[in-house]
């Protein structure tokens, strides 16, 4: 059975900062490059951040380069987010989302909400 699990969200202060956990299985980690992706309230679920499945990292989103960064253990089979300096404008509930570079299938976690806020 696949699972994506996603962990480390909450509620912190703006200029705070944040880990955001993907635990996997059920499927072969190395075959698959892992994305994170956000969505706000009333907004359209957006790439943030790509992990390849050689632990290669880029932020895509401009509005969170150079405080996001992505990262993988392919030990432990998780990936993760580190955010830093976040803002109120981050508030959002964050997905991974795993993608086969041979077949292309994908496979999404629930989610975990990250609020920003004074």
């Amino acid at each position: 059975q696949v699972q994506l699990v996603e962990s480390g969200g909450g509620l912190v202060q703006p200029g705070g900062s944040l880990r955001l956990s993907c635990a996997t299985s059920g499927f072969t980690f190395d075959n698959y490059n892992i994305n994170w992706y956000r969505q706000a309230p009333g907004a359209e679920r957006e790439l943030v951040a790509s992990v390849t499945r050689f632990g290669g990292s880029r932020t895509v989103l401009d509005s969170v380069k150079g405080r996001f960064t992505g990262s993988r253990d392919n030990a432990k089979r998780t990936v993760y987010l580190q955010m830093n300096s976040l803002r109120p404008e981050d508030t959002a509930v964050y997905y991974c989302n795993a993608r086969s570079y041979i077949t292309g299938q994908t496979y999404w976690g629930q989610g975990t909400q990250v609020t920003v806020s004074s």
